[in-house]
């Protein structure tokens, strides 16, 4: 059964505009639904930031009205069709969503708003302003109207320090030298609370373990002016104990490097660059665990250096918890000096783990079966935080339904051994301290992949690579990966697939390159970390190139074909970039939004990029109405060529856009209502497909679209996702645009999709 796209929005629209209209019959006799307040603002003379002020305002003002979804209140809407004494399963749910109470003129008392206007205005130096107010009324609506007489505004001739005691005294004199507050500035208790804030922080970095900002307090002078204008003062509280204005430094740092809460007996203690290491030597040695300690015996306290200290220790993959606890010594306080001795509590993850993956596959050509793989890994193999991630795996498809490839299958088996050093590995010594955020990692692998098809062919491909991976800051990551070798061996070729490669001189190139050399560098900015963040934006950027260092070494051929070691290799270069941005609003609802790009250039000995590094689209992470690398190449279809849909459709030009509102359901299951659109081609076309898959200006209209509805359950951060996808356009049978849901996809993914 098909529907247009259009007549489903038509029939929204309706329904909305008709839930709109019915909210009104539902509001009780003598009553007047609250529709919300506006702040006006008169004075005398010019306000500085006038929209700021009276954005502050219309936030103090009480009771919110209900909320407008599209103008409609539709959590109103079904607070009163939950009133009805059966109000229905779908009632229920929506309510449960999007209710909320109702809010009535009578909830509002105009008095009491008035009061905190005028508390706001002097809070902002608006001393002796007037408030008044009314309600603007229709039949079975209420806006409440507040008009503000703002007074002429005090303001700062000077901002000075008074007497402080001693040590805290010229620290403080020099943060208040850095202060924003200046003269003429408005009288503000916001500004001043933020002022004290920063002499905290200032203080805290130069010892002051025990200052906090309540010890502060301002104090305006208007006596000596005719006008409204006043001096600030800035001065201790007389309470303030004598040790919170002294600084702290650091006689002690002990590092328990094996700390078992049950168990807390110290086995051993080594002294290594002025730290005491406990339970370290079997453990953990200290030479690898001191360069990501930044706590130094003789240093002043300062949180910042314990959070580094505790964010580098994080990062080594080999500790579930990192406490830094200080111990104050009363015994040797004095009127200028604090001592602190500082423990940090390592409490190490299990060193051995094994997890398992059950996969399920299901391609576009029919073809389905399990896979399995498993990953042992070992957190502290040669006691410096190194980790040994070993993966085998295990995949079996067959053919689960009719069609050329009948009686097919194929076995995929694979071993990957990953070692991971926490610290950097190379010829030349590079200090750790030019890391200020954390210190790079030393990434190597080896890996070995063979596939065997029957009836056509085997495949057999080793890789190994060595790189770092570098956190700059809290949002980005670099990864360098300078070495990176693939080679690939077809065997067992059958005359079947030897007359497939004939009719196809393109896939045939592809297959032909075994020799893949050459450097990765990938870009990360992760904006999604501040997860209380309203706008959230997450950038990834990749660079691949190959072939260009061995080529100074390759010998021609007699086809004019260079080869190294005997081995023809490829050349190209590669770049994807991946735009995420997501919008937060209440009630755990995200839209999340995806932007992909990505090119593939061959050159040199390369008239294809090598088939397994082309681009494909469709499936659970990508266009989710076409089952997975089943969309594209262009408006090329496969259909009546069944002996080639064995192979992956791919393309060196890839394009996606995916949007999706996700919503909270029950406990842990959520909801998501999505549309994707992209496709896949080639820069020069193929010739098996027709000249249909070349990317051309009219690319826009050759995007393959759908949309669907998923469902997820998120059980703290592991999630399996179920999506329902049906394609609204299909570039390769249709240039119109319909909601087939005959062709519904069902796609299973673990973790969301962007």
């Amino acid at each position: 059964m098909k529907f247009t796209y259009k007549i489903g929005l038509v029939l929204i629209a309706i329904a909305l505009v008709l839930q709109s209209c019915s909210v009104v019959k539902y509001i009780p006799k003598g009553e007047r639904l609250y529709t919300g307040a506006r702040v006006e603002i008169e004075s005398d003379s010019v306000i500085n930031n006038s929209d700021g002020l009276k954005s502050v305002l219309e936030e103090a003002l009480r009771p919110k009205p209900n909320k407008k979804i599209l103008g409609m209140r539709l959590g109103l809407y079904y607070y009163y069709k939950m009133q009805k004494e059966h109000p229905g399963f779908i009632n229920k749910f929506l309510y449960k969503q999007l209710g909320e109470q109702p809010v009535y003129q009578s909830d509002v008392n105009l008095y009491d708003v008035e009061e905190i206007l005028i508390n706001r205005m002097e809070n902002r130096g608006f001393f002796y302003s007037e408030a008044i107010s009314e309600f603007e009324e229709k039949e079975k609506e209420a806006a409440a109207k507040y008009v503000v007489k703002a007074s002429s505004p005090y303001t700062m001739v000077g901002y000075q320090l008074d007497s402080l005691p001693q040590p805290i005294h010229p620290e403080v004199k020099n943060s208040v030298k850095e202060s924003e507050l200046s003269k003429g500035m408005r009288f503000d208790l916001a500004n001043m609370k933020m002022e004290r804030e920063r002499i905290d922080s200032d203080l805290k970095q130069k010892g002051y373990y025990n200052f906090n900002s309540g010890f502060l307090i301002f104090e305006a002078d208007t006596n000596q002016y005719n006008k409204k204008r006043f001096d600030l003062f800035l001065r201790l509280k007389k309470e303030t104990p004598k040790k919170s204005i002294v600084p702290y430094k650091i006689s002690k740092v002990n590092v328990y490097a094996n700390y078992d809460v049950q168990d807390s007996t110290v086995n051993d203690v080594s002294r290594f660059n002025q730290k005491n290491f406990i339970n370290s030597e079997n453990f953990f040695k200290p030479k690898y665990l001191d360069p990501f300690i930044t706590l130094e015996e003789g240093q002043y306290y300062n949180p910042q250096t314990s959070k580094n200290s505790a964010r580098r220790l994080s990062s080594i993959g080999s500790y579930k918890f990192v406490n830094i606890q200080y111990t104050e010594k009363d015994s040797l306080l004095t009127d200028s000096l604090g001592i602190l001795e500082a423990n940090i509590y390592l409490s190490p993850l299990n060193k051995r783990s094994l997890r398992a993956e059950l996969q399920a596959v299901s391609k576009s050509n029919n073809f389905a079966g399990p896979g399995i793989a498993l990953t042992y890994s070992n957190r502290n193999l040669f006691q410096g935080g190194e980790t040994l991630n070993t993966t085998a795996k295990f995949g079996y498809e067959f053919q689960a339904g009719g069609g050329g490839n009948s009686g097919k299958s194929s076995i995929e088996l694979g071993l990957k051994n990953e070692l991971i050093f926490p610290r950097v590995i190379f010829p030349i010594k590079i200090d750790n301290d030019f890391f200020k955020y954390a210190i790079p990692k030393t990434k190597t692998s080896i890996s070995i992949d063979y596939l065997a098809r029957t009836k056509l062919y085997a495949l057999l491909s080793g890789t190994a690579q060595f790189g770092y991976i570098w956190q700059a800051n809290k949002y980005v990551t670099h990864e360098v990966i300078p070495i990176s070798i693939n080679y690939t061996k077809l065997s067992n070729t059958t005359k079947e697939f030897d007359s497939i490669l004939q009719q196809n001189p393109f896939l045939k190139r592809s297959f032909e390159q075994k020799f893949i050399s050459g450097l990765n560098y990938s870009y990360t900015y992760n904006g999604m970390v501040d997860t209380k963040s309203k706008h959230q934006f997450y950038i990834n950027s990749t660079l691949d190139v190959a072939g260009n260092s061995i080529s100074l070494f390759g010998k021609e051929d007699d086809m004019g074909k260079k080869k190294f070691l005997g081995l023809e290799y490829a050349q190209y270069a590669k770049a994807d970039v991946d735009l995420r941005y997501h919008f937060n609003f209440g009630k755990e609802q995200v839209i999340a939004t995806r932007l992909f790009g990505g090119y593939g250039h061959p050159y040199g000995n390369s008239e294809v990029m090598p088939y397994i590094k082309q681009y494909y689209s469709g499936g659970p992470y990508s266009v989710r109405a076409f089952r997975i690398r089943s969309l594209g190449p262009g408006t090329y279809s496969d259909e009546d060529n069944r002996q080639s849909d064995y192979f992956d459709l791919t393309g060196n030009i890839r394009l996606e856009a995916n949007i999706e509102y996700r919503f909270p359901i029950f406990s842990y299951f959520k909801g998501a209502v999505f549309v994707d659109a992209g496709n896949i081609w080639n820069s020069k076309p193929n010739e098996a497909f027709e000249g249909k898959d070349k990317f051309t200006s009219n690319f826009i209209n050759e995007l393959g679209m759908g949309a669907g509805v998923g469902l997820r359950v998120d059980v703290q951060g592991f999630v399996l996702r179920f999506d329902f996808a049906a394609p609204f356009h299909d570039p390769s049978k249709s240039k119109t645009y319909k909601f087939d849901v005959n062709e519904t996809v069902f796609n299973f993914g673990i973790g969301y999709p962007f």
